[in-house]
């Protein structure tokens, strides 16, 4: 029987009126897995300090692999960094799923300086929803300078909410919401996805490249699979083209997921999207809604029964083959560095074939990883359909976990946004080889991945 979590240590919170509790011990073991983590030894490589960091919501894009490259090099240099000087922000949820893709039982915990201890959001047992947190927009320099604490709410009506929480900039993750909005548009009949899209920026943007000329199955696939931005870009200008995001965001906000959004791209090349916004609960909702279980999934405060018919089965069957399809398998999950001592090991999950070459290293786009995944795919336990994300102030990871025959049983979403990006790295960080991939922040994210899917497989 469904019920409602109640909040833990870090927050004086009344329990929620409901009789029954929404499993405590899930939520419980959630906020001790992130707790024991101990992010305070944590170096940060650009300390609070003038000019630091930029100020203000300044625009954030993936860097590309050679701009990794290039970063790698002082990401080893923890010396020149200080210790974390605060506790970091994060929002991770779960939902634990029954045979038929239902939601069985959720927790989300939020994680800040205000919460050094972890507090459990109490939850809705019909909406998978609360109303106890008043989301604050993300903003660098606040979170240095201000005590993580956010000025600019994300949800009015919220200025009496128990919980006030700065939600991290999501990174790539976003890419969830625009497959969302490309989806509905082929639902709808607007678009076919076999179809071409004419790209023709205006004006160009260095981060959205410029003019191509695609299938629009393409640019999605290469925007969850590789993350391209370029693709990205597109694809938010596509759905500009159609006058469509405010009924996007709409969308959003009447299936009971009020804090996704993306707001503020510019209509004529797809670029800046610093103006998106996702809570870790909304976007365990919406990869529910995309996973496609049975029946009624949950009802909105407005009594609206929401079902994975929002999604047409032809579309939900290709935003879970592409998500299965990730190539950037390096937060929650680490295989892309199969056998290395650093990172440790995450989520055990399966690489998917498509970026494996013949000696068995992966190849993702212009990334390259030089470890045989070979070993790591015969000992995996799970498939991971997710999407990563990652600037210099956010470390995400959103997904759908599912047992792979023979192993034992889980079936669970899990989603993950931090403060932590490729600004803050392990103090006993080891230097990448030449020409590979860099490990983009630390493995505590691994370690995190790891004992959640420790949890889950022991519920």
């Amino acid at each position: 029987m469904l019920g409602t979590v109640v909040a833990l240590a870090g927050a004086s919170l009344a329990p929620a009126a409901s009789a029954d509790e929404y499993h405590r011990p899930l939520a419980d073991r959630l906020r001790e897995a992130i707790v024991a983590q101990n992010f305070k030894d944590v170096i940060d490589l650009t300390p609070p300090e003038p000019g630091a960091r930029s100020a203000g919501k300044r625009e954030k894009y993936d860097a590309s692999p050679a701009e990794l490259m290039n970063k790698a090099r002082s990401l080893t240099a923890a010396a020149a960094g200080k210790p974390l000087h605060q506790t970091p922000n994060m929002d991770a949820a779960i939902i634990e799923l029954d045979v038929l893709g239902r939601p069985k039982s959720v927790a989300n915990v939020l994680l800040s300086p205000q919460y050094p201890n972890g507090v459990v959001v109490p939850v809705t047992q019909k909406g998978l929803s609360t109303d106890q947190v008043r989301y604050r927009w993300w903003d660098d320099t606040e979170w240095d300078v201000n005590g993580g604490k956010g000025t600019v709410d994300v949800l009015p009506g919220r200025e009496n909410a128990a919980i006030d929480f700065s939600s991290p900039y999501p990174a790539s993750v976003l890419k969830l919401m625009v497959g969302f909005g490309v989806l509905r548009l082929a639902d709808q009949g607007k678009i076919d996805l076999d179809a071409d899209y004419v790209y023709a920026p205006n004006p160009v943007r260095p981060a959205c490249g410029g003019p191509t000329v695609k299938k629009i199955r393409q640019h999605f696939d290469e925007m969850i699979t590789k993350s391209q931005n370029e693709s990205t870009c597109s694809l938010i200008k596509l759905i500009h083209d159609h006058n469509a995001w405010g009924e996007v965001n709409q969308t959003f906000a009447d299936l009971g997921m009020p804090t996704l959004m993306v707001t503020g791209t510019l209509p004529g090349n797809g670029g800046q999207w610093i103006g998106s916004n996702m809570s870790g609960l909304d976007t365990a909702k919406l990869l529910l809604l995309v996973n496609g279980g049975a029946g009624v999934l949950w009802t909105t405060d407005k009594g609206k029964p929401v079902t994975r018919n929002e999604l047409s089965s032809s579309s939900r069957k290709f935003f879970q083959e592409t998500l299965a399809g990730q190539g950037h398998n390096e937060m929650l999950s680490t295989p892309n560095w199969c056998g290395r001592d650093y990172p440790t090991q995450g989520i055990p999950q399966q690489v998917p074939s498509r970026w494996i070459k013949p000696d068995g290293t992966v190849t993702v786009g212009d990334a390259v990883y030089d470890r045989d995944v070979r070993p790591c795919n015969d000992a995996a336990e799970v498939t991971f359909a997710h999407k990563t994300g990652w600037v210099d102030t956010t470390g995400s990871d959103a997904g759908i976990v599912k047992s792979l025959r023979g192993k034992d049983n889980r079936n669970y979403i899990v989603v993950v946004f931090c403060n932590l990006g490729t600004d803050y790295v392990d103090a006993n960080r080891p230097a990448d080889p030449p020409g590979v991939y860099p490990v983009l922040y630390t493995q505590k994210y691994a370690q995190l991945g790891k004992a959640i899917d420790t949890i889950m497989k022991n519920l």
